[in-house]
């Protein structure tokens, strides 16, 4: 469903992507790790082309991305950001059904929020809260209203920016779990980006390490600890010694 192929792209003189190739089957889940700052979410920036890369190719569904019509190749796509990116003028039920209401194909306005409606009661929000701000929300439900908003349209790719960033164990393992269930549900091809190991394991078909601008390891997340690979075996395991310098 994404092929990559020497992907690269540098800020400056600083090279993030320097020749990622990698592969996502249709209907898999894919996360992919590394450091902070290997360039993960420039990854999917470009993919999104809301960063250009300087060379190589973006294949979606045997379609290059450069030759996509903007509109309709975005409206594959659902995405949920890692602060949650809410709208805070907007309603619960107007930020899930933003898309809904907007571009060529938009919904009446009653109909965009009884899909709204509907999404929020499947990732867990009762129809009490649609009519809420974001700011009167947790920050565990203001994940899953960004969750919602993600699969507002029935997409057929999302990508999910860390999805359990700033939230308590128990929360991230919900939200987890509404991940896997949904993209499973759904059939949609995914790619998540993380550093919690928790969530990789709980998420993932397969894994692909970003380090030093290439994809260092891809394979089943079954292999993840038995792999060979110093780099994946040192930052799996979170150890301060090993070929990933730290920051001292």
């Amino acid at each position: 469903m994404i092929e990559l192929q020497d992907l690269r792209k540098a800020f400056g003189a600083k090279t993030v992507l320097a020749g990622v190739d990698l592969s996502v089957a249709r209907g898999s889940s894919m996360v992919v790790i590394g450091g902070s700052g290997t360039g993960k979410s420039v990854l999917l920036k470009c993919i999104l082309g809301l960063v250009r890369p300087d060379a190589g190719r973006i294949v979606i569904d045997g379609e290059d991305v450069a030759q996509a019509e903007r509109e309709a190749f975005l409206a594959r796509f659902g995405m949920l950001f890692q602060g949650g990116a809410l709208f805070d003028s907007l309603r619960v039920w107007e930020n899930v059904a933003f898309r809904l209401m907007r571009g060529k194909t938009r919904r009446p306005k009653t109909e965009a929020r009884e899909i709204a409606v509907a999404k929020l009661g499947r990732v867990g929000l009762g129809p009490d809260v649609a009519d809420l701000y974001p700011s009167e929300l947790s920050g565990g439900m203001q994940k899953r209203v960004g969750l919602a908003r993600a699969i507002a349209a029935d997409p057929e790719i999302i990508f999910f920016d860390e999805p359990t960033t700033g939230l308590d164990p128990i929360m991230s393992g919900v939200i987890n779990e509404l991940i896997r269930e949904i993209v499973t549900e759904m059939g949609a091809t995914a790619i998540t980006i993380t550093h919690d190991m928790t969530s990789v394991r709980a998420i993932a078909d397969h894994v692909a390490m970003l380090h030093g601008g290439v994809i260092r390891w891809t394979g089943p997340v079954a292999e993840l600890d038995t792999n060979g690979d110093p780099y994946v075996q040192q930052f799996i395991h979170g150890r301060a010694e090993g070929p990933i310098a730290a920051i001292r």
